[in-house]
């Protein structure tokens, strides 16, 4: 730990380097007042995790701001330039978080300076709208400025490689060494000299709107985009497929104070409150709901006159029968499916009753798109349970909260048009399939240290049963930091820190046989929350 003299001095120099007037005195403040906060401030800039880079808007090296912006980027061009890549096209896009223009900007005139060829896109926009650039241009990288569904006052840098796709290990490392090698930011260049991309949105929703498989367009839905980028260009998406859409007019505009929600995640209780609200109002069919930068979609359905969300799972099962059971076997003669192993396993099953590939990766999207022979060869559909969807993997390479919208509309009208239901194909599958019911025990901390101490805590003294059954422990290190739990009655549980956020998150899933589909669902109900309680003794609040 170093002194507070060390500390002192390194903010210092920092504040002399830096290119921002505004964080230079709001550093300089902490050093006139000698804060704690300082060591924080100064332990380091941010590295790259599951998704890029992300910490809360704030001067200093532990935060975004220009300063550590210009510093990544001349790393990443440097980077780019060792391996071959130099003089490039790279595209740069953003979300409407704080901070974001500026951000952008300033990664555009390092990338220009260094000598790419950069594309900048028209405003802020959703972030598979650069990963489908990424790929059309032929891009050697890009760049979305975004911190996804984090709180209001983080922001972050997510960074695509050829072919729109995340870095991974050991990439990761050597960006990270080639940023710590870069000069101080106000002697990096930086130069003007960059295009707008004009037709990036229109170039993705021409393709978007080829997505259906079906002609039925008969579909009342009701969205929302979370005060995020999302809204305009998904009612696009949804009309030029030939849906109508009612959006919910108090969140349509971004704003990156997020003002009606709690948390912008479709994933948190009382998100989606408002979506919800609207379906019933308009006697919506579907609610669709985005999370800030569009690449997550969550969807809400009618079941019995009352209105629920899907879970993560429940919508990728349905999206992937809906792809699989229109796939034209002639264009794709070996196709993959993909999910992680924190997702539930009825995709496997499904997988088998069409004869198609299935492999099961690390959480995270930058893995799910090197399934099968590490490249994704063959990839059809990827999904993961935190409400990312990839169902267009040839244009996106990544989870796509628009593009899964659209689909999840196409099978919705499909079905509505024979009798049929998404619930009621639910319960389908799971007739077929086995009864799958998932949960998440998530321990959020205020102290980050608290997480390995647990993660110690559990592979030193293993459990052997929970909730009264017999449980197995697998030790997933060191390809990641996670224990996978086993047990009779399709029991699973991954305990892992969360790559994104300062939490312990516990994935839990048991499955019931159907035979009688009521008695099966409260089985399973009875047995998950027993499962939960076990695992919240577990960890402990962690």
């Amino acid at each position: 730990m170093r002194s507070g003299t060390d500390v002192r001095a390194a903010a210092l120099r920092w504040i002399a380097e830096d290119v921002d007037p505004r964080t230079q005195a709001e550093l300089q403040e902490l050093v006139d007042a000698d804060s704690p906060e300082l060591a924080d401030r100064m332990s380091g800039m941010p590295r790259f995790g599951t998704a890029g880079l992300r910490a809360q808007v704030r001067a200093g090296a532990n935060g975004m701001n220009r300063a550590v912006v210009v510093r990544t980027t001349a790393g990443v061009a440097d980077w780019l330039v060792g391996r071959g890549h130099g003089g490039g096209v790279v595209v740069v896009g953003r979300d409407a978080r704080h901070g974001s223009a500026d951000f952008a900007a300033d990664t555009a005139g390092v990338l220009a300076a260094a000598g790419f060829d950069v594309r900048v896109l028209p405003g802020a926009l959703p972030t598979p709208v650069l990963a489908h650039a990424v790929r059309a241009l032929d891009a050697v990288a890009g760049v979305q400025i975004t911190a996804s569904h984090n709180p209001p006052q983080d922001n972050g840098y997510k960074l695509y490689l050829r072919g729109g796709t995340h870095l991974v290990t050991p990439t990761d490392s050597e960006i990270e060494a080639a940023v710590a090698a870069t000069p101080p930011a106000n002697e990096v260049p930086r130069s003007e000299d960059w295009a707008v991309h004009e037709s990036a949105l229109e170039d993705y929703l021409a393709r978007v709107a080829t997505l259906p498989r079906g002609s039925a367009r008969g579909l009342r839905i009701a969205a929302t985009a979370m005060h995020g980028v999302g809204a305009r260009p998904l009612r696009e998406a949804l009309h030029r497929a030939g849906f109508d859409v009612h959006l919910v007019a108090s969140q349509a505009e971004p704003d990156p104070d997020f003002p009606t929600v709690g948390f912008p995640n479709p994933e948190e209780p009382g998100s989606t409150d408002a979506l919800l609200a609207l379906a019933a109002e308009v006697g919506a069919d579907l609610a669709v709901a985005l999370d800030p930068d569009a690449d997550r979609c969550a969807l809400g359905v009618p079941v019995d006159g009352t209105w629920r969300m899907l879970r993560g799972d429940e919508t990728g099962v349905l999206l992937a029968w809906h792809i699989l059971s229109t796939l034209d076997r002639s264009a794709v003669p070996d196709p993959l499916v993909a999910t992680t192993i924190v997702s539930a396993t009825m995709l496997r099953s499904i997988a088998a009753e069409f004869g198609v590939r299935y492999d099961e990766t690390l959480t995270g999207f930058k893995w799910l798109v090197r399934a099968g022979d590490g490249a994704g060869t063959g990839l059809v559909y990827a999904y993961e349970e935190a409400l990312g969807h990839c169902v267009d993997p040839e244009f996106v390479r990544d989870k796509d909260g628009i593009s899964a919208a659209v689909l999840a509309a196409d099978l919705a009208a499909t079905l509505k048009a024979s009798g049929r239901s998404l619930s009621g194909l639910l319960d389908e599958l799971s007739s077929e399939h086995g009864l799958h019911r998932t949960g998440q025990v998530s321990v959020r901390v205020s102290d980050l240290s608290v997480i390995p101490r647990t993660m110690q805590r559990l592979r030193a003294q293993p459990p052997t049963r929970l909730a009264g059954t017999e449980v197995d422990v697998r030790d997933l290190l060191p390809d990641t930091d996670a224990l996978v739990i086993t047990g009779d009655g399709g029991l699973r549980v991954v305990v892992r820190p969360s790559g994104t956020e300062p939490k312990l998150k516990c994935y839990l899933q048991v499955v019931e046989q159907v035979d009688d589909l009521p008695a099966a669902k409260a089985r399973a109900a009875e047995r998950l929350a027993a499962l939960e309680q076990a695992v919240s003794d577990l960890v402990g609040g962690a």
